[in-house]
Parts: C-alpha cells; sequence; structure tokens
C-alpha cells in the first residue's frame, strides 16, 4: 500500500485500509463496513484535489503554448496524452466499481446508488459484506474476471509515463514504480504464492472493494500530476529561459535632475553569470550574410563596459538639459559555442529639479483639520524626500502623502529637502494660505428653512449642522437651539433644549403649528472640530 511521495494524509488512509481488512477477517461487524466507507470518502476527496490540481498544471501548458507554440508544442502534446490516457484508466476503474454494484443487485435509478455522473454513494449499497459480487465481476468463476485487464492496464499506463522520464531521472520512475504496482506479491510465510488479481480481489467483500479501487484511481491521478510536472520543467531544459533572447537595459531612472548621474545595468535577460557578457557602448554598423541573418560591428569611437554578476555597469554624468540618446551591441557565449549578439538602443531625459507639491483636496489649508497633500520630486524616491512647514505641523502617511495641520488663519510656507546621490539638497518652498473652517448651515429635514408640510416636520429628530459644499468629511455638532412661534394672540412661544434633538415640548409646538404659521429655530450654537463654539445663522420655517 506504500507510494512515492505520499501526503501524511495518504498515509494515514493507507494505514486505516490496512487496519480494516485485518479487523474484516476477524468477522468484526457494521462499525467496521461504515469506517471503510470513511476510508473511501477521504481518497475520493484527495483524488478530486489531484484532478483540480492537474487541470491548472494543463491550464499552465495552454498558456505556455499561446506564447511560443514551436518551443511548448512538443511538451504539451505529451501532456496532453497523459491526460488523455490518465482519464481513460480512471474512468475503466469506476466502470469496475458501477460493474460491482450492478452486479450485486443495485444500480437502477431509484436505487441513489449511482449518481447521473457515475458516483458511488457509498451509504446507499446493500450487502457490504457480501464477497459473491466483487468476486464474479473481478476474478471470475474461471480466473477470467475483469482485474486481469486492469493488471495489464496498469502495466501499459506504467510503461508509457517512464518512457516519457529520462533514464537519469532515477526519483521519478522509482516513484511511478511504487505508485503503479503490478508485480506478484512475495509468497507468504508458509510458501503460499497468489496472483495480484487474486492478492487484491479474491475473497473480498465490497466495502473493502470499493475503497481499494478508488486508491487506485488515486494513484493514477498522483502519477498524472508527477509526470505533468515533469513535462512541465522540460519547456525550458537545456535551453535559455526564454525563446527570444534581448538586450536588457534597466536605468536608476529615464528621467534625471540636471547635475545627477545617469546610471543603467545593461545585460542579457536569463543571462548564465559564469559566462559573462561582451559590452560595447557606441555606433554600430550591420552586414548581410549569405544565410540572411545580420552580423553586427561596432564602428568608429567606442568603449567597452566593465561587467559584474553578469551585468554591464554603464554611467554617464547628465550635464545638457534635454533627450540624451546611447546604444551599442552586446555579446554572450551561445549553447552551441558561438556568440549570440544582440542590440541595444536607449533614451533618458535630463530635466532641472522640479518640486511639486499638491493640497489633495485644494488651494488652502484648513484650521482645525487634517488636510492631506502630497509632496514629490520628479526622479527622487519618496523615502528620500523630507517637507518642514511654518505655522503649523506636517507628518508622513506613506511615501509622497502627508497630513498638515495649521496653527492659525494667515500663511504657511511648506520647504522640502531630498536626498540626492547621498547628499541632501534644498528643493525649494511653496507658500499657501490658511483659513479658519466655515460655518455650517442650520438645516432640519434636510432644508435650511421655507416652505414645509406641518407633518413633515414633526416627523424630523431634530437638528443638524451641515458643512455644505466643503470637501472635508468633518462634523460640527448641536449644542443648543431655540425653537419659537406666534400664537393667534401675537404672543411669541418659545422653548429651549440642549443638544440637536427636539424636546417633548418643542414637538408638541411643532403639532399645534397651523398653515401659514412661521416657526423660528434661533440661538443655534454648535462645536466644531477644533473645538471651537460658533453661533449659527437662524432658519425660518412656513407651515403649508
Amino acid at each position: 500500500m506504500s507510494h512515492g511521495k505520499e501526503t501524511p494524509r495518504q498515509k494515514m488512509i493507507g494505514m486505516m485500509y490496512l487496519v480494516l481488512t485485518a479487523m474484516l477477517a476477524l468477522n468484526v461487524t457494521a462499525e467496521v463496513l461504515d469506517a471503510f466507507d470513511a476510508v473511501d470518502e477521504g481518497l475520493k476527496k484527495t483524488s478530486k484535489n489531484f484532478t483540480e490540481k492537474n487541470q491548472v498544471l494543463y491550464s499552465d501548458f495552454n498558456e505556455q503554448y499561446a506564447q511560443n507554440e514551436t518551443k511548448v508544442k512538443p511538451w504539451k502534446d505529451k501532456a496532453d496524452e497523459v491526460k488523455r490516457r490518465s482519464d481513460e484508466l480512471f474512468d475503466y476503474i469506476q466502470g469496475l466499481k458501477i460493474d460491482i454494484i450492478k452486479d450485486n443487485g443495485q444500480g437502477d435509478p431509484e436505487d441513489g446508488v449511482i449518481t447521473e455522473d457515475g458516483e458511488i454513494v457509498n451509504e446507499k449499497i446493500k450487502g457490504k459484506d457480501k464477497y459473491d459480487a466483487p468476486s464474479r465481476v473481478l476474478i471470475g468463476p474461471n480466473m477470467d474476471g475483469k482485474a486481469f485487464e486492469l493488471r495489464s492496464k496498469i502495466k501499459d499506463y506504467k510503461d508509457f509515463l517512464i518512457n516519457l522520464v529520462d533514464e537519469k531521472d532515477v526519483s521519478l520512475m522509482h516513484s511511478l514504480e511504487i505508485n503503479l504496482e503490478t508485480k506478484e506479491p512475495p509468497p507468504s510465510k508458509d510458501g503460499e504464492r497468489k496472483e495480484w488479481e487474486v492478492k487484491h480481489f479474491a475473497n473480498m467483500p465490497i466495502a473493502a472493494v470499493m475503497p481499494l479501487l478508488t486508491k487506485m484511481q488515486l494513484d493514477v491521478r498522483n502519477s498524472e500530476a508527477e509526470i505533468g510536472q515533469y513535462l512541465f520543467r522540460q519547456i525550458d531544459a537545456g535551453s535559455f529561459a526564454v525563446n527570444k533572447i534581448e538586450a536588457t537595459v534597466i536605468p536608476n531612472s529615464s528621467y534625471i535632475l540636471q547635475g545627477n548621474e545617469y546610471k543603467a545595468d545593461v545585460f542579457l535577460a536569463a543571462l548564465d553569470t559564469t559566462a559573462p557578457p561582451i559590452v560595447f557602448i557606441g555606433e554600430y554598423d550591420s552586414t548581410l550574410n549569405e544565410d540572411g541573418g545580420y552580423e553586427f560591428n561596432m564602428v568608429g569611437s567606442y568603449d567597452s563596459l566593465d561587467v559584474l554578476e553578469g551585468k554591464g555597469k554603464f554611467s554617464r554624468l547628465s550635464t545638457t538639459i534635454g533627450k540624451q540618446k546611447w546604444g551599442g551591441l552586446i555579446k554572450v557565449m551561445g549553447p552551441d559555442g558561438g556568440y549570440i549578439t544582440k542590440t541595444f538602443r536607449r533614451e533618458y531625459q535630463i530635466a532641472k529639479a522640479n518640486l511639486v507639491v499638491s493640497p489633495t483636496k485644494m488651494n488652502v489649508f484648513y484650521v482645525g483639520v487634517d488636510n492631506p497633500v502630497s509632496v514629490s520630486i520628479a526622479g527622487v524616491p519618496g523615502h528620500k524626500v523630507s517637507p518642514s512647514m511654518t505655522n503649523g505641523s506636517i507628518r508622513k502617511q506613506r511615501d509622497g502623502e502627508y497630513i498638515v495641520n495649521p496653527k492659525r488663519p494667515g500663511n504657511s510656507i511648506i520647504s522640502v529637502r531630498a536626498e540626492i546621490d547621498g547628499v541632501t539638497k534644498n528643493m525649494g518652498t511653496v507658500q499657501f494660505r490658511v483659513r479658519g473652517l466655515p460655518d455650517p448651515v442650520v438645516k432640519v429635514a434636510g432644508k435650511k428653512g421655507g416652505r414645509i408640510q406641518r407633518n413633515v416636520l414633526a416627523a424630523q429628530a431634530g437638528v443638524i449642522a451641515d458643512m455644505e459644499n466643503f470637501e472635508f468629511d468633518l462634523e460640527f455638532k448641536i449644542t443648543k437651539f431655540t425653537v419659537s412661534t406666534t400664537d393667534r394672540g401675537g404672543y411669541t412661544i418659545d422653548s429651549k433644549t440642549n443638544g440637536n434633538i427636539f424636546t417633548r415640548a418643542q414637538q408638541d409646538l411643532i403639532k399645534n403649528l397651523r398653515r401659514g404659521q412661521r416657526l423660528n429655530i434661533e440661538d443655534v450654537r454648535a462645536i466644531g472640530p477644533d473645538g471651537s463654539v460658533r453661533p449659527l445663522a437662524s432658519i425660518v420655517f412656513e407651515i403649508i
């Protein structure tokens, strides 16, 4: 029951199967039969997991094939054949299970033992302790049962997989031999020999045969996975990691500040550092060969680069503002011992230092709230930029993003310094206006006064302070207000409260309003996020 590269779960299931088989020999009853069902379900789940992982691998083959048909096709064709033959053997074993169930007198749709997709529902199998159905189907009355064909199919499948593996890969071949073992079992202690078919299926009850067949299906999926992964690795074995070899140039930046140095690495992708390339910088020319290819050679004055860990190290001091062009040839020893030559051309921009400081939401800062602001310098990483400010404080959120908290209305100046090539430089200043927070607007039912129905007004819980058309998400809290109106006799009736909720007296006053009568909400006070208490403008409603 052992096989190569088993997970702890598989080893546990295998051990359980052995124990349960031994218990069956002792005529242990229903509990053991149920335990076999549990083992079978565990094997089915593991087999399903292998199937899903194999499907991902075949998707990877398809993706690689779409990128490079010529290179991938030989290996994809083999992988497709592995999938076809694996499915074929898996389905054949599943068919044996169905044959056993039908021989046992079940299998009709109303039985529910065999689902529409051909799966076996173990809990609905009757007579799990019976030996005759498996023996008739797999061993046969004249030793001509389907187990003999099964053994032959497993052997053919194993031989097919092994023939796909390089003979040097001993570990994989050994794993396949163990997973798909079909050799005659060794003799027992008394010297008795049994054929593979008899050893596995003779005098075995249905409860034991089902998980054994499921394990064989699992071994097929496991072997399929190992071969699939092996074939996928062969796509790039013995060749460059990419089909199209191109010269690669990685600059420190393509946008350089005046006075700073432009640097770049020049190398071939997937380069073997034990065979370093030769890199020439300058002008080159090409000559058409008889085979239709081109031969490239440097012309005029040119330089060669120092090569470190397979990468040519290029640097040039930036002195002239504007677009700069450069290029050359790179040579590397190919798999056949000859040189592969590739050309490359690149350009970069040299510009004056350009400081950018911009408020995220508006062109002013407000006292009492967190003002988000972006600070960046073209060509300089965010972690090397350091801003400071007058009339307030600035704190970093992440690279390039900061929060500004001004102290008082007026002006504020943000100064920025940056580390460039190990030297800290002053990059400039930007001035901003600082304002206090505007007053919020008093509202009830989303209205700031005007005509309103009495029942709508009576349904409101209280008064709010709305920061109308203000970019920041902040809140003023109403601390007190007065509701007043004039009765028929011309007398003023008012009711005060602390907070923003209508009191019972205020609600009664609102409910008794007549059409055309006015209601004033006045003496409103609110506290802002900056802690200041502000008087707010009154609002007037007319009942309609």
